[in-house]
């Protein structure tokens, strides 16, 4: 694509729910456009449904959105030259090219009830006919106009379409066509006086100078009735680029049937941003054939629209754990740390007051065996001498006579003088046993961790330690003893 000056891209939510990571694949889009283009993206708040707008969504949408580090130029907390950014702060503006299209006579007051515009619609769905308003208020008389108002009813005021054709190049899709007639009489103004999503997005886009519009296909349809807006009010339309929807594994539209499906939900599953950020980016897309892991230069340098795919998008959360799992191997260890931190206090422990050198070495230890932050819960207690617990399923590994063979091996070894050594003692071990591999490995594992899998062996030793190892030990005979045979006693 050829592209002769700096676009600008926006991203518009509307803080009414958790940033869903269909959203979120948006955002990333139009941010690595703005990046690889030189250009700018914008963030703007669509915060005209005033029932379930709150506060506390918009501030985690931002939050999660600065998690991903997908920065943004003019915005909230970054105030730019066309704001405000919050579109009810923008009522005014909307309010003057209301005013000038019923002057022109482009549009006019309905008053439909819900229930009455509920009800045609039933009627067209019955009758296999395309569910779209069909004038009724068009042609109201002023003196029914004024009876309806002493009922009580407030107008919308919706947009005459009349009849044409709608075409335009999508930057993904190729060329679309698009039916005057199929789109119907479109309210614009809501009865409450708040404008309604085409028409808002047609101003703020073109007051904000917005070059190009990057969205899901499921907007196709706004698209047409925007551009009717745009060539009525005589604006310029941007470039419109339509990707694809991501999808569940029973290829409908993600949604919470389906699983997690919020930033915010992925995030607090322990998932790094580095890895949704590199899934997003392939998911969908023709790259990811012979190459999984992106770094974001990279991602940013190789981005085109082109690449982000027509077909949908299958959201498949193994990979994204594969991905995540990478990169947690990938991390330099302290900034690995500092990210399991969160997860380290909810499992109880004061990061605190343990962080340091051991912490190091333990995350060093175990970053192999996890596949997402949260799951470092699974590992802090095995290092814990106060929680070490065998479960039933350990205790009936360690009656077998092998085993019991093994660990009177193992603590013996220990309690030599020169006992301690990783090598020295499992050296030791298959001298007195004969055994070697799983066969000794696995008993010593279960004896000194209560569990049958985990870290590199040697690093559980260098952390646990020569006395650690050896009360481990003991208390293991001690909870085991009751089950074993007499004649085989540890």
């Amino acid at each position: 694509m050829n592209i002769s000056e700096k676009p600008r891209v926006r991203f518009a939510p509307s803080p009414t729910g958790a940033l869903h990571v269909g959203n979120a694949r948006t955002a990333l889009f139009n941010w690595l456009f703005a990046r690889h283009y030189g250009g700018e993206f914008i963030l703007r708040i669509e915060d005209t449904d005033r029932t379930r707008t709150s506060q506390a969504f918009e501030k985690n949408i931002l939050e999660d959105l600065q998690w991903l580090s997908l920065d943004w130029d003019e915005g909230p907390e970054k105030d730019g030259p066309v704001g405000p950014y919050h579109q009810m702060a923008r009522i005014e503006i909307y309010d003057t090219y209301l005013k000038k299209l019923i002057m022109e006579g482009h549009v006019y007051p309905c008053y439909c009830t819900e229930e009455e515009l509920e009800a045609e619609r039933a009627s067209l769905l019955a009758r296999k006919m395309t569910p779209r308003y069909r004038g009724k208020c068009r042609h109201l008389t002023d003196a029914t106009k004024r009876k309806l108002e002493e009922e009580g009813r407030r107008p919308a005021f919706r947009f005459h379409v009349g009849e044409g054709l709608i075409e335009f190049d999508d930057l993904i899709r190729g060329k679309m066509r698009f039916n005057y007639t199929d789109v119907g009489d479109f309210i614009i103004v809501r009865s409450s006086g708040v404008p309604a999503y085409n028409f808002a997005v047609v101003i703020d886009d073109y007051l904000m100078k917005i070059t190009h519009v990057i969205r899901g296909e499921d907007h196709l349809t706004n698209t047409a009735m925007q551009l009717i807006l745009y060539k009525t009010l005589g604006f310029t339309p941007p470039f419109f680029a339509h990707h694809s929807l991501i999808l569940g594994q029973d290829k409908a539209k993600l949604s919470k049937r389906h699983g997690p499906v919020s930033v915010r939900e992925f995030r607090n599953r322990g998932i790094l941003p580095e890895a949704m950020i590199n899934y997003l980016y392939l998911l969908g897309s023709s790259k990811g054939k012979s190459r999984e892991v992106y770094s974001l230069p990279e991602i940013i340098r190789d981005f085109s629209l082109g690449r982000t795919g027509k077909g949908g998008a299958i959201f498949d959360e193994n990979k994204l754990k594969w991905l995540n799992g990478s990169y947690i191997r990938q991390y330099e260890i302290q900034k690995l740390t500092e990210r399991l931190a969160p997860f380290i206090e909810e499992a109880g422990y004061d990061y605190n007051s343990i962080k340091g050198e051991r912490l190091y070495r333990l995350v060093e230890a175990v970053r192999d065996n996890l596949v997402t932050l949260s799951e470092i819960r699974d590992h802090l207690d095995m290092f814990v001498d106060e929680k070490y617990h065998l479960s039933e399923e350990a205790m009936q590994f360690l009656r077998e006579r092998e085993s019991v063979v093994v660990v009177n091996a193992f603590l013996e070894a220990l309690n030599q003088e020169s006992g301690g050594s990783y090598h020295d003692v499992i050296h030791a071990v298959h001298e007195a046993t004969g055994f070697k591999g799983k066969k000794m490995l696995m008993p010593i594992r279960v004896a000194i961790t209560g569990r049958p899998s985990g870290p590199e062996l040697e690093k559980v030793f260098a952390l646990l330690g020569k006395a650690s190892m050896i009360k481990r030990v003991e208390r293991a005979c001690l909870d085991v003893m009751k089950g074993v045979d007499p004649n085989v006693m540890l």
